[in-house]
């Protein structure tokens, strides 16, 4: 019997609570064979060793319906669990219209918070139909299936509760799109890695106080990405080539960054890299990570020395997004299956060009413009945005456990 079929039948909900232990669910149903019903639905939950299992199963005739609850109760009994037996008539009810995936990350994440993230669903028109969680370090993720209110408003109304009560949400259209295959392309400085770039480069000149000063005017949104750019570089004029190997040295991952990388490459995914940093420093990280795509400036190197110029297409704010679509393009995934993630205003229109752009611990101005943010140290929480769980990044990972 289809489900359309079960939507005036009389119907039974079998409820199973207790201790979990292999064959419940077997048994359960091998129990309710013995009166040819038909399953309409099962979930079923276990939550510290304990079980919640629901059946739903059309009513068997009038005069068996008595020995089909003797026989349940008799069987849970032998086991030393509990049933509970509910008469009413057809299926669940639909789903409303408006899909979406909700991505709550605490570290931790308290009850006072997720009261707060529900209410606002609730606010919004929403109904919650399922919670489960993704992970449970570095961060406790949870995701919560939602229906019956569009992405967009929802988004905007939760966006405003995370930050409010301290944490991160981020939400996005549900459907088979989310498990197709993605480009995931983020920026570099502070983002995929702990450090600017040209402030490596400015301790070496002596001179990286006032690189870092301009930087951080920049980030901010108070400069022109460009101009400050040229202003900086030109202050590492002089500086003798070898340089480049003692700051590709000195550059730190992010935490977590191996991870997603890793796990996102085998799981399908093509990433790639934008920066307003520089191929110097960009296609060592291409090499080791193994990254699909790589670009950003380029310092010019003139007789073994730096001349205080970059060289060809300045990857700036509009640069960082014309790449997405490039990247994307020779991906051959649409830019509604493309995720960006990035800290600074320069970050901004790759963002939002993005289907999914992740402010990752950014500027203020950014997080108030993207999507979502992540505020915590682990930039493979990003997976779970994604809707990637903790036991699928170990299973990627070969079995072995990621360290951060």
């Amino acid at each position: 019997m289809s489900a359309s079929q079960t939507s005036d039948v009389p119907t039974l909900l079998v409820k199973i609570f207790g201790k979990d232990r292999p064959g419940i669910t077997a048994g359960l149903f091998d129990t309710l064979a013995a009166f040819s019903v038909d399953v309409v639905d099962i979930e079923q939950v276990v939550s510290r060793g304990r079980l919640v299992l629901c059946a739903l199963v059309t009513e068997p005739t009038v005069t068996s319906q008595g020995e089909l609850r003797a026989t349940v109760h008799s069987w849970a009994e032998s086991l030393k669990l509990q049933a509970e037996i509910i008469s009413g008539t057809g299926d669940n009810r639909p789903r409303g219209h408006g899909r979406s995936h909700v991505t709550v990350l605490g570290h931790p994440l308290t009850a006072e918070q997720t009261a707060a993230i529900a209410a606002r669903i609730a606010g919004a028109g929403g109904n919650i139909d399922r919670i489960f969680r993704l992970a449970k370090y570095p961060v406790t993720a949870v995701e919560f299936a939602v229906s019956g209110c569009e992405t967009e408003p929802l988004r905007t109304a939760l966006a405003t509760e995370a930050h409010r009560v301290g944490v991160d949400v981020a939400v996005v259209s549900a459907g088979l799109h989310r498990r197709a295959q993605r480009l995931v392309v983020m920026d570099v400085d502070s983002t995929l890695i702990q450090d600017e770039v040209i402030e490596l480069f400015a301790a070496h000149a002596g001179c990286e106080d006032e690189v870092a000063e301009v930087t951080a005017a920049a980030m901010r949104g108070e400069l022109d990405f460009e101009q400050s750019l040229h202003a900086r570089v030109a202050l590492l004029a002089g500086l003798d080539a070898s340089v480049v190997d003692k700051v590709r040295a000195e550059v730190r991952l992010t935490s977590g960054a191996r991870t997603l990388i890793r796990t996102l490459k085998r799981l399908g995914y093509q990433v790639g890299v934008v920066s307003g940093g520089f191929t110097q420093v960009t296609d060592d990280l291409k090499e080791r990570l193994g990254l699909d795509f790589a670009q950003a400036n380029t310092l010019e190197i003139v007789d073994g020395k730096l001349t205080g110029r970059v060289t060809g297409e300045i990857v700036d704010r509009a640069g960082k997004a014309r790449l997405l679509r490039r990247f994307a393009a020779e991906a051959g995934v649409p830019l509604a299956q493309t995720v960006a993630i990035g800290d600074g205003a320069n970050d901004l229109d790759m963002l939002n060009a993005a289907g999914l752009g992740v402010a990752f611990n950014a500027k203020p101005v950014v997080r108030e413009a993207a999507h979502t943010a992540v505020n915590v140290p682990f930039l493979d929480t990003v997976l779970y945005l994604l809707g990637i769980t903790r036991e699928e990044v170990e299973a990627a990972d070969g079995g072995e456990v990621p360290s951060h």
